[in-house]
């Protein structure tokens, strides 16, 4: 379980040390989106025994822990703020650079400045407002990463089931945008929407055919 002690070993207490992490970096629709997370005081045992990595906790605990979490932000002992990247964005960038923008993002708009920073991954965004520190595996032991992890989730799984209910027939309320066999069915039948990542390969290669005779003599293949 993700614990206090890297926020600890940055500044004394732990203090003014924001954890960065981001969702939605292989899904075919959508944007992509980080989050920050700044604890203003070390969080209370039955909070930290809530937050884990986003994707180790079923969907019901973890929109429990970020209640709890922006109940916490409310009450002043946390902060936290979403950046967010869009699918134009990402086309026009690549996934990295969009991914590092919404991290930047997300970074600038904490309500109270971060005195530095703990991004999940090996690297770290040009352009931060404070220094960071790039930590592999880092929503697994920090819990401000952790806490990040789940409130940029919930978040963009909120997204997905807005467009869900304008953009009916291919399931982003459950796949959130990855290429799920039903997500592959419906791009078939239904074809590519705005919200479609246009520079990842399946959705460009299904560009590329201009009519469903063309298409689906080809289409299992450039999907898989």
């Amino acid at each position: 379980m993700p614990n206090f002690a890297i926020e600890k070993s940055i500044r004394d207490g732990g203090r003014g040390v924001a954890g960065i992490d981001e969702v939605g970096r292989g899904p075919w629709a959508g944007p992509v989106v980080a989050a920050a997370f700044m604890f203003l005081e070390p969080p209370p045992r039955r909070l930290a025994a809530r937050i884990d990595d986003s994707k180790a906790l079923p969907a019901p605990l973890r929109r429990t822990a970020a209640a709890k979490l922006e109940a916490f932000c409310a009450k002043g002992g946390a902060v936290f703020a979403i950046g967010v990247a869009s699918v134009e964005e990402i086309d026009r960038f690549n996934i990295l650079q969009a991914t590092f923008l919404a991290m930047q993002r997300a970074l600038k708009l904490l309500p109270q400045p971060a005195e530095a920073a703990l991004v999940d991954g090996n690297k770290v965004p040009v352009g931060l407002p404070c220094p960071a520190t790039p930590i592999i595996g880092g929503d697994g032991l920090s819990l401000s990463i952790a806490a990040a992890s789940i409130m940029a989730k919930v978040h963009r799984d909120a997204i997905m089931a807005e467009l869900a209910l304008t953009h009916r027939g291919y399931g982003w309320e459950t796949n959130v945008g990855y290429g799920t066999k039903e997500h592959q069915d419906a791009l078939l039948r239904l074809g590519v929407t705005t919200h479609h990542r246009q520079s990842f390969a399946p959705i460009r290669n299904l560009l590329k055919f201009k009519t469903l005779d063309e298409t689906i003599p080809m289409i299992h293949s450039l999907l898989d």
